[in-house]
């Protein structure tokens, strides 16, 4: 779990808190604060999630270049391949 992910549940929870509280004091701003909170809070959750998504996909994944390279010297031209592709 990222720190986003993590900033988000503690956005959401306080937001949830602001939120309930602004109904039993019946304060309209402190319900509509505390909505506004939990909103960002689940964006950020979200925003969390994708970024593991992406790190887990890029972590999953070998990437292997093809990289034939051409060494020349005054005496001959040797030639360099990737060990895994022999």
């Amino acid at each position: 779990m990222n720190k986003d992910r993590v900033n988000g549940m503690i956005d959401e929870v306080a937001g949830g808190v602001k939120r309930k509280a602004g109904e039993l004091t019946d304060n309209t701003r402190l319900q509509v604060e505390g909505m506004a909170q939990q909103a960002k809070g689940k964006t950020e959750g979200a925003w969390g999630k994708a970024k593991e998504a992406v790190k887990d996909a890029i972590d999953g994944t070998e990437v292997h270049l093809d990289a034939h390279v051409t060494l020349q010297s005054k005496n001959a031209p040797a030639e360099a391949e990737c060990k895994k592709c022999k």
